[in-house]
């Protein structure tokens, strides 16, 4: 639980602006990765079968999803080390939660 160092307030947010974006940037980055890798391991193979298409969806959802992990791992680092990540509702003031926590 954090209160803020200027007020003494308990109604603190966390805003995450960074793992909000890395999660964005990872996801998309990871989608089009898999859906690369998928079409270069598909030249091969016609693309023309069902199963051929699947795995080109399956990878682009599965190297989205690792990547907005990644992304979000990132961007929680980001956000706690820092960013000014806390933000009190009470008297508006943005801090980091390394001074502040009870």
């Amino acid at each position: 639980m954090y209160s803020c160092p200027q007020c003494q307030s308990g109604q603190v947010v966390s805003r995450n602006y960074a793992r909000k974006i890395g999660s964005v940037i990872g996801a998309i980055a990871g989608c089009a990765s898999g859906v690369a890798g998928a079409l270069v391991g598909a030249e091969s193979e016609a693309l023309d079968s069902d199963s051929g298409v699947s795995r080109v969806i399956l990878a682009g959802i599965l190297g989205g999803a690792s990547g907005c992990a990644a992304g979000a791992s990132l961007g929680e680092a980001i956000d706690d080390n820092i960013l000014d990540n806390l933000h009190c509702l009470a008297c508006g003031h943005s801090f980091t939660g390394h001074s502040s926590v009870f």
